[in-house]
């Protein structure tokens, strides 16, 4: 699917009921929009609704009021069974708390979303192998999570959201778990795969040099858009 806009996002709220029956709102009004191919970083301090909203664009959650336009389907509209369709053939996640299934392998976490589809085989096995190669854990695929490290974790599940080939690639703080020499080959693999394959991506992070090899840099504060910053070329080359 070639869309113009890869992710559209209009007056997103967000409103929990919290204890005693307040209305707790972790989001407010959000509205923005992502062409195919461009990179996004989302900052803020604890608490400013980032990872809510990281949520709500890839269909994991309902927004209280508002519209996500995800690769072109508005998916407020769909049932769960579409959204999970829509992030299957579109999306990847890389998630802080990692979401591996603890009694597969590396390898076989790493193929979930071709299995999903119904595509296992040798080929995909071999694509999974080649991945886990490039993240650094070729000699660990056998490897249940429990056997892991936290920045292995790490490792695992980003290959895994390289296997569907992507349109969109969400990544929630993908380097908070890893050593500085991990996480700087994390970043070049993030990022070769949205110069190279023109995947767009979607990063929350606390790190501004990170958010700054992005395009653009989303703030917020208390649920809502404080800045919107257009960065120059060079801030983003590889």
């Amino acid at each position: 699917m070639s869309v113009q806009s890869m992710l559209n996002v209009q007056r997103l709220t967000k409103t929990y009921q919290a204890a005693g029956g307040r209305d707790l709102t972790v989001l407010k009004e959000v509205s923005f929009s992502l062409a195919a191919g461009a990179s996004l970083a989302i900052v803020g301090p604890s608490g400013s609704g980032k990872t809510t909203l990281l949520g709500l664009c890839a269909g994991l959650d309902q927004p209280t009021t508002g519209t996500v336009e995800l690769a072109g389907e508005s998916i407020g509209a769909l049932s769960e069974d579409a959204r999970a369709r829509v992030r299957n053939l579109h999306v990847g996640f890389v998630f802080q708390n990692f979401q591996l299934v603890p009694t597969l392998t590396a390898l076989e976490n790493v193929m979930v979303p071709v299995e999903l589809r119904g595509q296992g085989g040798a080929e995909a096995e071999a694509e999974a192998q080649r991945l886990l190669g490039r993240v650094g854990l070729g000699e660990r695929t056998d490897h249940y999570p429990v056997q892991l490290s936290g920045g292995e974790q790490q490792r695992v599940a980003l290959a895994r959201a390289f296997m569907n080939r992507p349109k969109i690639l969400f990544c929630d703080e993908p380097t908070g778990n890893l050593d500085g020499d991990t996480a700087h080959a994390m970043v070049e693999l993030i990022f070769g795969l949205n110069h190279e394959k023109q995947t767009t991506l979607v990063l929350v992070t606390h790190d501004l040099d990170l958010a700054r090899r992005c395009q653009r840099i989303l703030r917020l504060k208390g649920g809502a858009v404080v800045s919107d910053e257009e960065l120059a070329p060079a801030n983003h080359t590889n």
